[in-house]
């Protein structure tokens, strides 16, 4: 039977609900439960919400930089655009720069949706955080993105 450095069996020293891999995907179950439920199931998803807002507030974008700002990977992103398009709630265009990059921005039914969502992310995203004691929530919204190795914040969209 294998054993960690000290002797013990490393199965019955590994405590689950002490890895920070395991705790960071039950909150992000937990996250993506809460918003379904705060904007319903047939509204937007979380990572739709997050690329639409996005573009939203950056219209022009090429997709590749929808990439850096969302975390999506690049072929699901383009799947993503792809069905936001067919929905009506992006279009795409060629950019004048390089004939092969896509530009996307939302359509009126798109600014709509995001503006129609925006209320029951706000309420999802403060039930999220309602289990931390006020004065906790900075510093923990500060740790998130650091092990994003995001910069806090996250506004960088918002700059550009």
């Amino acid at each position: 039977m294998k054993t960690n450095g000290g002797g013990r069996d490393a199965l019955a020293s590994l405590v689950l609900l002490d890895q920070p891999g395991h705790l960071m995907r039950r909150a992000q179950q937990r996250a993506v439960e809460l918003f379904q439920r705060a904007v319903g199931r047939n509204g937007l998803t979380p990572r739709q919400f997050a690329v639409m807002l996005t573009i939203g507030q950056l219209p022009g974008l090429k997709q590749t930089e929808l990439v850096d700002l969302t975390g999506i990977d690049r072929s699901t992103l383009a799947e993503m655009i792809e069905r936001l398009a067919r929905q009506g709630l992006v279009n795409r265009r060629r950019t004048r720069a390089d004939q092969r990059a896509n530009a996307v921005e939302l359509t009126e039914a798109g600014r709509q949706a995001v503006h129609e969502a925006i209320p029951a992310v706000r309420r999802a995203q403060t039930q999220i955080l309602a289990p931390l004691p006020q004065p906790q929530r900075a510093a923990f919204l500060a740790s998130l993105a650091m092990l994003a190795d995001l910069p806090r914040g996250g506004r960088r969209a918002a700059r550009r």
